[in-house]
């Protein structure tokens, strides 16, 4: 049975391998489970002599097929916790996270596939992530595209929110930000990464962080 710590390393490297990544470095895992560089090597090295990752020093880290079978597992676990919280508890998106990082550690696989029944089978969590299913297969994902990306001009909907940050989603939350609400990219600033959208008549400058952490569709 993994521990906590080693399931949070697992579903981190997923998240950044799941953004394209081949390998992931020590240093973005450090960043963001918030722990120090030698601590992280050293789960890599036990995570490797347990066959769920591939480690090299200074070459980065990649989840083996069984390291990315755990990972899908815990990421289940979060995204239907999620979407249990919303959907019977009425909990807000900003809200569901946290509790869903503790419970994801503690919830059997049997209360899992009976909550996942009691949903319909959802295939994506109320921030617009993919579900994985009881074997662990992801659904047909959607096109998005990057906001960072998004043409100056063009209005997009809101298709994906990576959560993680309370209070960033507290934010987005406040001004109005949802799946499916339409955004009109109004200028991206190269100097900062920032970009100034329109959105339901008002107009606001969203930071290089909160950016990054939406994916749009075309309207």
């Amino acid at each position: 049975m993994l521990t906590i710590s080693k399931e949070n390393y697992l579903k981190a490297i997923y998240k950044h391998q799941e953004g394209g990544n081949v390998s992931v470095s020590a240093s973005n895992i450090a960043d963001e489970l918030q722990v120090s560089n030698a601590a992280i090597s050293k789960m890599a090295k036990t995570l490797s002599g347990e066959g769920l990752l591939d480690y090299q020093k200074h070459k980065g880290v990649r989840l083996t097929e069984e390291g990315e079978k755990f990972a899908l597992k815990v990421i289940r676990r979060h995204r239907m916790w999620e979407l249990f919280l919303i959907n019977v508890l009425g909990l807000t998106w900003a809200e569901v996270h946290d509790e869903a990082e503790r419970l994801e550690h503690s919830t059997s696989e049997f209360l899992i596939n009976k909550m996942d029944e009691f949903l319909g089978f959802p295939e994506f969590d109320p921030h617009g992530s993919p579900i994985p299913d009881i074997n662990g297969q992801l659904p047909e994902l959607p096109a998005v595209l990057k906001m960072a990306l998004c043409k100056p001009g063009k209005t997009y909907r809101v298709a994906r929110v990576q959560d993680g940050d309370s209070q960033m989603m507290k934010y987005l939350t406040r001004i109005g930000i949802n799946l499916n609400t339409k955004i009109k990219i109004i200028e991206r600033f190269s100097f900062d990464h920032s970009i100034n959208i329109e959105m339901k008549g008002h107009k606001y400058l969203l930071s290089e962080k909160v950016v990054d952490r939406i994916w749009v569709a075309d309207e």
